[in-house]
């Protein structure tokens, strides 16, 4: 399905995917216990919106699903 509003979804956790290889990289470089809380909670936040992104996804997808079955009963 190519929908504008789904490949921005995909981007944008492609996106965060990425910052996540990012700082997973930096916490195993840094000896700093502060620096590493910092990065754990940078990690937490993305993944939080990670998560929130697949719901969001999972809301569209069906919704976009729906309509095509009401469109092809018409």
């Amino acid at each position: 399905m190519d929908d504008p509003y789904l490949n921005e979804l995909r981007d944008d956790f492609q996106g965060y995917s990425n910052q996540l290889k990012k700082l997973k990289s930096k916490l195993l470089k840094t000896n700093s216990p502060e620096l590493q809380g910092k990065i754990i909670k940078q990690i937490d936040s993305i993944a939080n919106k990670m998560e929130n992104n697949q719901k969001q996804s999972v809301k569209v997808t069906k919704s976009r699903i729906k309509e095509r079955k009401s469109k092809s009963k018409r």
